[in-house]
This record gives C-alpha cells, sequence and structure tokens, in this order.
C-alpha cells in the first residue's frame, strides 16, 4: 500500500468536481494541480474563473485545513478512526459545530491516480459530496 510519505515531492494535475445545489446532482468543474508533501499537500482550483487555493497540514492529532473558497480561516481537523487511503481528517463546523468537513486523500492502485475528496455530513448523519479532484502525476 502507498503511503503519503512515498509520494513527498509529486506534482498532479487533473479536473476537480464540486457540488454546490443542494441535491448533489449538478457538478461544475474546473483544473486543478496538488502538490504532495510528507505532512499533507496544497492545491489550487478554480470557480466561476477565480482561481482558490488549499492546504492540509496532516499532524497526528493536529490537522488542518485551509480553502479560500471553502474555509480561508484554518479549520482544526482530527483523525478519523479506521481511516482508509493516504488520508482522511475531519472538522466540525457551523454555529453549534454540528456540521462534519470530512477529507480522504487517496490513490488508485489501479490508475495510479490522486483522488481527493471532501464530504460535508449534515447533523442528522447524510453525506453529500462537495469536492473531488482526480489527478495524474505529472
Amino acid at each position: 500500500m502507498t503511503t503519503l510519505p512515498e509520494l513527498d515531492g509529486t506534482d498532479w494535475a487533473g479536473t476537480a468536481e464540486l457540488w454546490l445545489d443542494p441535491l448533489g446532482d449538478e457538478v461544475v468543474r474546473s483544473d486543478c494541480a496538488v502538490q504532495l508533501g510528507a505532512d499533507g499537500l496544497r492545491y489550487t482550483w478554480s470557480h466561476d474563473g477565480e482561481k482558490h487555493r488549499g492546504a492540509i497540514t496532516a499532524a497526528p492529532g493536529a490537522s488542518s485545513f485551509t480553502d479560500s473558497f471553502h474555509s480561508p480561516q484554518p479549520m482544526a481537523c482530527r483523525d478519523v478512526a479506521d481511516a482508509w487511503g493516504l488520508l482522511q481528517i475531519q472538522a466540525e463546523y457551523g454555529e453549534a459545530s454540528d456540521w462534519r468537513w470530512r477529507i480522504g486523500v487517496s490513490y488508485r492502485t489501479p490508475t495510479e491516480q490522486l483522488v481527493v475528496q471532501m464530504t460535508n455530513v449534515a447533523p442528522w448523519g447524510e453525506e453529500a459530496r462537495a469536492v473531488r479532484m482526480v489527478c495524474n502525476r505529472t
């Protein structure tokens, strides 16, 4: 199984998908780029002609997420129990911190693609896709 430190220093490019509609049926696509490091990743993407930047810093018990579109202020994240893939973290947000923002980073071994997926989890448990980036190594 491939690990995040094994991919340290690699660059990726591909397509970002963004779902903003309440039913999650309408996707908006843009180009994206991801740079991996042993301690996380940095990425760029765009929406409505505006370029956005984000970063995930991964450290046991002290991970964080920031994105100029979704969360300009860093969100403190925690590791997800029984995580899969290269990295899986989650943050709580909202007035009562009852919503969750989960981020998973995985490496598709059959196609050698990097996948960054962000999911909203509602207080009642329903999960809604928010962002997915599928990239190939450059």
